[in-house]
């Protein structure tokens, strides 16, 4: 096995389209490394991406936040900007694994895997943030809720990867949340989980909306039915209630050792209910601070 340490995005895609599938990026390698240990994989090629310039930077741009691929969960969350402009989504990323985790694991990384339970992606879609792919062509944007295509699998090419995550610009009167039901305290993996993303109107209704559900179906999913189900409105019940039957017909989830599908459907309505309330306080409290 081999280790290359690439200084451009256009070598790492060099080294990917010549290694016939063979290779494995490293950027954090908080799953790579346990792979690797474990036997799971053996790669002939890993590739550290660490050192191309830009890529461990979170930058502004637009008036959003362009997240590079080795940005590491603990500089994320210390980053005041992502933590005022996208909270859902820094609370998401920051419930990856434990505090040395955090040290190294990287948003891209976690959306890479195409597990079906990793905690940034529902935040990372209801934001409505877009990656940016590099490869032999010139580089292109996908939508998070495009990006992966089952489990374990993603829309990347041969010769691609993932090179920054771009968190959109935010109006004054907006936010979001996320939340998971895991059956221990800490350091598991999502049995349902919910994010949602909230802009108010001057009246205090809501004007738009975005709500995705993990670890309820081979990939976590954007809800259009459940961000129209509260538009317009100011979370009265009916509109809740409307929400939570959208989230539950769009669930699919399995029946595991974990959770049964009757109970995962149940959990992902009410965890897309908390959440729409705690985004909604949330863009409430930021649309009183920017009058």
């Amino acid at each position: 096995m081999q280790y290359m340490k690439p200084q451009t995005a256009a070598e790492v895609s060099d080294i990917l389209a010549r290694s016939d599938g063979a290779a494995r990026i490293l950027a954090g390698g908080t799953d790579l490394l346990v792979h690797l240990r474990s036997g799971a994989i053996q790669p002939e090629t890993i590739i550290d991406i660490k050192h191309i310039n830009g890529i461990k930077d979170i930058t502004d741009e637009d008036g959003g936040l362009r997240i590079g691929a080795a940005v590491p969960g603990q500089q994320l969350g210390e980053h005041a900007g992502a933590r005022a402009l996208w909270p859902g989504v820094v609370e998401a990323f920051e419930l990856i694994g434990s505090t040395q985790v955090q040290g190294r694991c990287t948003m891209a990384g976690n959306l890479c895997n195409g597990g079906p339970a990793a905690d940034s992606v529902p935040a990372m879609i209801a934001a409505g943030a877009v990656a940016r792919i590099e490869g032999p062509e010139a580089p292109r944007d996908c939508n998070l809720e495009d990006f992966v295509t089952g489990p374990g699998k993603t829309v990347l090419g041969k010769g691609e990867f993932v090179s920054s995550i771009f968190l959109p610009a935010r109006p004054g009167a907006a936010s979001d949340a996320y939340l998971r039901f895991i059956p221990r305290t800490e350091m598991d993996i999502a049995v349902a989980s919910a994010a949602v993303n909230i802009e108010l109107n001057s009246d205090g209704t809501i004007k738009s909306a975005r709500v995705a559900l993990g670890a309820v179906g081979p990939r976590a999913v954007l809800v259009p039915d459940a961000a129209d189900a509260i538009t317009g409105s100011k979370l009265e019940d009916p509109a809740i209630d409307a929400l939570v039957r959208a989230c539950e017909a769009a669930a699919s989830p399995i029946d595991d050792k974990r959770g049964t599908i009757e109970f995962r459907t149940t959990v992902a309505g009410v965890l897309a209910k908390r959440a729409a309330r705690i985004a909604m306080t949330r863009a409430q409290k930021r649309a009183g601070e920017n009058t």
